[in-house]
């Protein structure tokens, strides 16, 4: 289990990451995609983009 929280935190601080590579593409903006402003500050937590690039890397790498 900590394996995937490893796995989910790592995914999801990629995604942060490459943020605005992925805003240009249209990710980040899909439903389920949870954007606020709290303290000042925009946040981000980009749930359904991370299910759709880690079905596409898992699928990558079953073909690899």
């Amino acid at each position: 289990m900590i394996r995937w929280m490893l796995v989910i935190f790592l995914a999801l601080m990629l995604i942060s990451w490459l943020q605005p590579l992925l805003h240009k593409l249209g990710l980040g903006r899909l439903p389920g995609d949870f954007r606020f402003r709290w303290l000042g500050r925009d946040w981000s937590i980009p749930l359904t983009t991370t299910l759709i690039l880690s079905a596409v890397a898992s699928l990558m790498a079953r073909w690899l």
